[in-house]
């Protein structure tokens, strides 16, 4: 079974890695969509997140990571994913997911799998992560060891 887990990952943090790690517990392939979104402002460009993802897994032969620019369902379908993976903190992340994942049950057929954050992972987002790089702070403990940008020098605002 092929697992699609799309989000901006901007940066990636050790919250989505769990959620990667979890999640090749039950299926064969996680495929990791970097979505591109012109409406969400990103500090990081795509190619960087997409090439420090993608390092980051250069061992793991099970992920592949891809961005994308189009509906998820409409991506899903093009590298032949089975169902969809979303990681869930909050009451209010689960109230948008289901929102989501009903809009995609019937745009598509196909099904999420929400899994819920590990409790010492629940305070990290990748926007709290980006506001602490922005203010020059070390992040490192957010990040998967060895992901890099860890330091606000590290940030180019994108320019898309």
């Amino acid at each position: 079974m092929r697992a699609l887990f799309p989000g901006t990952f901007d940066p990636f943090t050790i919250g989505h890695e769990s959620i990667v790690r979890r999640a090749l517990t039950f299926v064969d392939e996680v495929v990791i969509a970097i979505g591109v979104n012109e409406n969400k402002h990103t500090c990081l460009p795509v190619a960087k997140r997409e090439q420090a993802i993608s390092d980051y897994y250069r061992t793991e032969p099970r992920v592949s990571v891809h961005s994308y620019d189009c509906l998820t369902v409409d991506f899903a379908a093009a590298v032949g994913a089975d169902v969809i993976i979303r990681g869930i903190r909050t009451v209010k992340d689960f109230e948008y997911e289901e929102t989501i994942a009903d809009l995609n049950r019937k745009l598509a057929g196909i099904e999420t799998i929400l899994l819920f954050t590990e409790p010492e992972l629940t305070s990290i987002s990748s926007t709290a992560v980006r506001e602490l790089m922005q203010y020059g702070k070390d992040v490192s403990r957010f990040l998967p060891q060895g992901m890099g940008c860890e330091r606000a020098d590290e940030i180019k605002m994108d320019e898309q």
